[in-house]
């Protein structure tokens, strides 16, 4: 779906215009074209390659969707693909941008996200001194609002570990700790998926050899690059901090594994001290001590339960009880 085709010079905004007269506005010096595509579909993508002189690859990769993160080189133009990352309902949703940037055009093509680019443009248009670099500063501030928008994710995610984290010591969590604690690992590589790859692709338009087709904003892209490496430093910590919580939620299921077993062991012993009394004076044998006394099943009584009183003190004391 169509959602913007407006064509600019020298930083100012032209004209809205049908995506049919696209080729004609190319040929004006100074004039480049900014298109927005929704969830778009072949026959939009078969125009655009048109109009654009698209390469074919690129708008084969945008046709299948599902790419990894990445930037690519075709002659004087480039392709980027980038993904968008939102929160819904506690569950991350995965979208994806795909931009193609030429001399005197940009082409950006959303897909499985509600996440638009209305304020990107509106951005644009208010500063037409940066808008005069052309096509190059609308990729910028493309790429940079899928990034910013990285940061509010990240935020999610600390904020849910620190939660979990408070738990950990309660008893009887220590399940449903673990549960947590492995979904939100998924999330968080999820998100290393999406920034991991695209902070690798930028590093290549900010240093080293730089496409010309960005030459002129390189200072722009190292931003980015830094924003991305902020994120990806963020990540990497929460995920240390997900395998520390899960090594210490393990170690206290086995702390408390080791009080039952104690506290079993302990009655175990008591009652092991009482049948052993009781197996004695149970042998049925004809001559045996106290065995026609009157007080003797009174005083073994006493005893067995003297015995077993000592050593239930011993093991209370001992924190085993």
């Amino acid at each position: 779906m169509l959602i913007n085709c407006v064509a600019y010079q020298e930083g100012k905004k032209l004209c809205s215009i049908p995506a049919e007269d696209i080729s004609e506005y190319l040929k004006i010096s100074d004039c480049f074209v900014w298109v927005a595509l929704k969830d778009s579909n072949l026959e939009e993508l078969a125009q655009m390659q048109h109009e654009f002189g698209l390469h074919e690859l690129a708008v084969e990769d945008a046709q299948v969707g599902h790419q990894r993160p990445k930037i690519e080189e075709y002659g004087d133009s480039l392709f980027a693909v980038m993904h968008t990352i939102e929160m819904v309902d506690g569950e991350i949703n995965i979208g994806e941008v795909d931009v193609f940037v030429g001399e005197n055009y940009v082409l950006s093509t959303r897909n499985r996200t509600q996440q638009g680019f209305l304020g990107v443009r509106a951005r644009c248009e208010r500063e037409p001194h940066h808008l005069k670099q052309g096509p190059a500063f609308v990729f910028y501030a493309l790429m940079d609002a899928v990034v910013d928008r990285y940061f509010p994710v990240v935020v999610a995610l600390e904020t849910e570990l620190e939660i979990i984290e408070e738990q950990i010591f309660t008893k009887g969590s220590q399940r449903a700790n673990i549960e947590r604690l492995y979904e939100l690992k998924r999330k968080v590589t999820t998100l290393k998926h999406a920034v991991a790859p695209l902070m690798e692709a930028v590093s290549k338009l900010d240093g080293g050899r730089v496409p010309p087709i960005v030459s002129n904003t390189k200072d722009y892209f190292r931003d980015v690059h830094d924003h991305l490496y902020r994120i990806n430093t963020s990540i990497d910590s929460i995920r240390d901090t997900i395998s520390t919580a899960i090594q210490v939620n393990l170690s206290m299921v086995s702390i408390d594994e080791s009080e039952v077993n104690k506290r079993l062991a302990a009655w175990a012993a008591i009652f092991a001290v009482a049948t052993a009394f009781v197996g004695v004076w149970g042998m049925n044998f004809e001559h045996m001590p106290e065995l026609k006394w009157k007080y003797g099943y009174p005083v073994s009584l006493v005893v067995v339960g003297i015995i077993c009183s000592y050593l239930y003190y011993r093991f209370k004391k001992s924190g085993w009880l």
